[in-house]
């Protein structure tokens, strides 16, 4: 209730309102049934308007500092990423990533719409990087489609370590869903996770445009902050 109350009649219209999104495909998106939506990465508020335009709640996994933060910032924001249908996961790798690939699962299992960033983080400068093979296995385990979503202009919007977003329109693409169950029952082939991987990651530029580099961005994050120093 609180999740369409946030959308509908409190948040949702004002930010519609004053960022006006164009949107293409939204008829590829399921009215029921589980679905992952797989989406590019270039800003914070790519897991705000992706919500906001499909008429099902969408549930992203975020990392779990957004829910941990102390005093008023720190309870606005956990706040508002409950309002979002945000659940906290932790992305330290290990264990960590199989709890955060079974809290996935659970969602699908229960008929629901995952969003998904096959990147893993933001893109640090607007192009398209490597995709991580967490998502492949957690769509091969579940059976369900994959809807590819690409993201336009965010990143003008609200760059990375911007805190208030500036008044641009932006626009959001929806391809049609791509079905893997042709790799049922291979989910612990790593060719195959990387093979799948890479197909959806190749829709994503299909319909971003965006330049693609073969690299994962975490690691030109690292680099960028090593240099920095």
């Amino acid at each position: 209730m609180f999740y369409w109350i946030m959308k509908h009649l409190v948040v949702g219209p004002i930010l519609l309102a004053i960022f006006r999104p164009w949107i293409v495909g939204l008829e590829n998106v399921p009215k029921s049934g589980a679905v992952v939506l797989a989406s590019n990465h270039l800003s914070f508020i790519d897991s705000i308007f992706l919500p906001l335009v499909v008429p099902r709640p969408v549930v992203f996994l975020a990392k779990s500092e957004y829910f941990t933060g102390k005093g008023l910032k720190g309870w606005a924001t956990r706040v508002f990423f409950q309002a979002a249908g945000q659940l906290p996961i932790d992305r330290s790798g290990g264990k960590a990533s199989e709890a955060s690939l079974n809290t996935g699962l659970k969602v699908l299992a229960e008929g629901s719409i995952l969003g998904i960033y096959p990147e893993g983080t933001r893109s640090p400068d607007g192009k398209l990087y490597r995709g991580r093979t967490g998502v492949a296995r957690m769509v091969l385990e579940s059976g369900v489609p994959v809807v590819p979503v690409a993201m336009i202009g965010t990143e003008h919007v609200m760059p990375i370590g911007t805190r208030l977003p500036k008044v641009r329109r932006i626009g959001i693409i929806i391809g049609e869903p791509i079905d893997f169950t042709r790799f049922e029952g291979m989910e612990g082939d790593r060719f195959v996770l990387r093979s799948v991987t890479d197909e959806l990651v190749y829709r994503l530029r299909g319909l971003s445009g965006q330049e693609y580099v073969d690299v994962y961005a975490s690691s030109v994050k690292e680099q960028r902050a090593l240099q920095s120093r």
